[in-house]
């Protein structure tokens, strides 16, 4: 029998992982952008709700889909089954070459930033620092399941606490300004540009289905992961939002330009800057080993697959890691960190490719259940149709509006994921389109 995942995740190890990819750098970025977009404080505050309304429709079509297919690769499983193996492999294939080494960058690239504050790092060593945190996390997940995963959850622990910190300094900070102040009328580009942000911030809960196969007791554990989860992240930006407006009233919080650090600061003028930015630096910590961890499972799926991709489908007994994989994934990480050399914005047009494997996967829970009735389904999506439709117009609304914002700033990124996506259709047809359709074995 060759070696595979083992179960080593217990329901702990699996919301950690939710919770430290979801809370990231972004609520920090795009709580005060939310805030004037919308208009007023009643709106920022329900446009986060609906944000985690609609990324809890999202986790229970995963719900379902994961239970129902313990196996790691999350999207690669389930669109092979309900489209054909050529719809997993592209999922693969973008993840494997654009999407996920451009996420492991970007956040290296927070964490360098903020890092070399603090030790005083000029551009070329700011650029070593974002490679040296790939590299160590790379490592540290190449040792075994149970490395990256202690490690995983002593960073969305520290994380966790830092923002239940600003939450306390923010709510019982003195001399709290009025709410009532308005910045700007509301308007339905105001919700539109409000609804982006918001979902970006909240990306990651999806992530825990990638490694379903390692999860204790997948059919009662995934599910309740994914609703922990989902909703505890979303408690914690309805409170962190109600502290940035308690501590600096709506109109500072909008105009902030550093939103957290002015929260902070009230209660302790002369730390805030270095503890908000040490908490920043964690949190991008976080979230880039939340992605090196779940990320290596797709390419090790595809690889299993699809013997294009064969040597990134061993699993190394041993060690209990996709070994090939972590390490393919963590070079094409390195490459586009030394490439771009920075927070580029062409990395960032990945997002029309995200949101139509979202439209795919949520799509999937129609077609799986028509396909495959006989599956056994330990929890079916609370609420179906209504909920899984819900998630699935979400996602046509965002695949819209990234494709929109992308045209017209820069229609060149946009451009080149179509080229990339395409070329892995093509590279599918030649060196399998003989083959026939392929199903995902079933465990």
């Amino acid at each position: 029998m060759l070696p595979g995942p083992r179960k080593e995740l217990s329901l702990f190890d699996s919301t950690c992982i939710i919770v430290g990819i979801i809370i990231g750098v972004g609520i920090y970025e795009t709580a005060p952008i939310v805030a004037a977009s919308i208009g007023s404080w009643q709106g920022a505050l329900g446009v986060w709700l609906a944000g985690g309304v609609l990324a809890l429709t999202g986790a229970l079509c995963y719900a379902e889909l994961a239970s129902a297919y313990p196996r790691d690769g999350g999207d690669y499983v389930y669109q092979s089954r309900a489209y054909g193996s050529w719809a997993g492999y592209l999922f693969g294939w973008s993840q494997l070459v654009v999407v996920r080494p451009a996420d492991i960058a970007l956040m290296s690239f927070v964490f360098a930033r903020y890092a070399g504050i603090f030790f005083g790092l000029r551009q070329t060593g700011r650029l070593f620092c974002a490679a040296g945190a790939v590299v160590v996390l790379t490592l540290i997940n190449i040792l075994g399941v149970r490395e990256g995963k202690w490690t995983q959850n002593f960073l969305t622990i520290i994380k966790t606490l830092g923002l239940l910190g600003i939450i306390t300094a923010g709510l019982t900070a003195p001399g709290a300004p009025p709410l009532q102040e308005r910045a700007s009328a509301f308007t339905t580009g105001g919700l539109q540009l409000t609804l982006i942000l918001v979902l970006f911030t909240f990306g990651g809960w999806n992530e825990m289905a990638y490694v379903a196969a390692e999860v204790k007791a997948p059919q009662r554990n995934i599910v309740r992961a994914l609703v922990i989860g989902t909703t505890g992240v979303t408690a914690l930006y309805l409170l962190v939002n109600g502290a940035f407006l308690y501590a600096l009233g709506y109109k500072g919080m909008s105009t902030s330009q550093a939103v957290a650090v002015d929260t902070v600061m009230k209660m302790f003028p002369g730390m805030a800057a270095k503890v908000i930015g040490i908490l920043i630096s964690i949190s991008a910590l976080g979230v880039i080993n939340g992605l090196i961890f779940t990320g290596a499972r797709i390419s090790y799926a595809l690889g299993a697959e699809h013997p294009t991709f064969r040597m990134l489908g061993g699993w190394n007994q041993r060690l209990g890691t996709p070994v090939s994989a972590l390490a393919a994934q963590g070079c094409l990480s390195l490459a586009i960190i030394f490439l771009a050399g920075s927070f580029v914005d062409t990395i960032l047009y990945t997002a029309p490719a995200v949101w139509l494997f979202f439209l795919a996967t949520g799509l999937s829970v129609f077609k799986l259940r028509i396909k495959e009735p006989r599956t056994p389904r330990p929890y079916k999506v609370t609420g179906h149709p209504f909920t899984t439709g819900v998630f699935c117009v979400s996602c046509v609304f965002m695949l819209y509006s990234s494709i929109s914002y992308a045209l017209s700033r820069k229609p060149l990124g946009l451009l080149i994921l179509a080229c990339v996506i395409l070329s892995g259709f093509f590279i599918f047809r030649i060196t399998e389109g003989n083959r026939g359709p392929q199903r995902v074995k079933q465990d």
